[in-house]
């Protein structure tokens, strides 16, 4: 049963982190994209860029230090088990990952641009476009990226890759992949046919399994509540 839940939450969403597959997740329509740089040409990056890599479902984020290192946070749960250097310093495995993102624990950590890129092509400064603070001086950008290297809380939402990069650019959090989701589901609650359909599954439920306070309950909140909030 845990391998199977394993699997599946791998499939749902630590796809997008590490080793999986790679083709292009959201594009963001408000902004150009520039050309993907070939995760073999450090020497075409400047220290405090922003480097971006496509994966499945989000998009993967990092400062460029110099000298092929890339700062970059990722979720991990060794650092909370281990204070061995040498074994935190190895790829993050997708079991690391996930029981990282199952305890909200990650790392900002650094790693080689091809450790980092895993293959995938690499947007520099790609978000200079779209988010609206002019970035800060490559040297200040890279330091502050330097001066948070270690173990972190993590959040899917409130506290990704994105954040990091986006404080240590621009000098304040955000997260553009988070705020699509949020106007996503903005709009999910707004639609008023969604109360039809909960009230249709909670009436569903309560056929199958009989009339109690477990299915009572839901059928009648669930839909009351996205009323009230559309």
């Amino acid at each position: 049963m845990l391998d199977t839940l394993t699997f599946l939450l791998e499939k749902l969403f630590l796809l997008a982190h590490i080793k999986l597959s790679k083709p292009p997740l959201t594009r963001r329509c408000d902004r150009d994209e520039s050309p993907a740089q070939p995760a073999a040409a450090p020497q075409k990056f400047q220290r405090g860029d922003l480097l971006e890599v496509p994966r499945t479902l989000f998009t993967h984020f990092g400062i460029y230090l110099g000298d092929n290192r890339v700062a970059h946070l990722i979720p991990d749960i060794l650092p909370v088990l281990t204070a061995d250097s040498r074994q935190i310093q190895e790829m993050v495995t997708n079991t690391r990952l996930l029981l990282g993102v199952l305890s909200k624990r990650a790392s900002i950590r650094v790693d080689s641009v091809e450790d980092f890129a895993y293959g995938a092509g690499i947007l520099l400064n790609a978000m200079d476009s779209a988010v609206r603070r002019s970035p800060l001086t490559g040297e200040e950008v890279a330091r502050r990226a330097e001066r948070l290297v270690g173990g972190v809380s993590y959040s899917l939402l409130w506290n990704n890759c994105e954040h990091f990069v986006t404080y240590c650019r621009y000098g304040t959090a955000q997260s553009l992949q988070t705020d699509q989701f949020c106007e996503w589901l903005k709009s999910l609650i707004r639609d008023q046919r969604n109360v039809l359909l909960t009230a249709l599954l909670g009436l569903l439920s309560m056929a199958c399994l009989g009339i109690s306070p477990s299915t009572a309950l839901p059928t009648l909140l669930i839909p009351f509540t996205l009323w009230m909030a559309s």
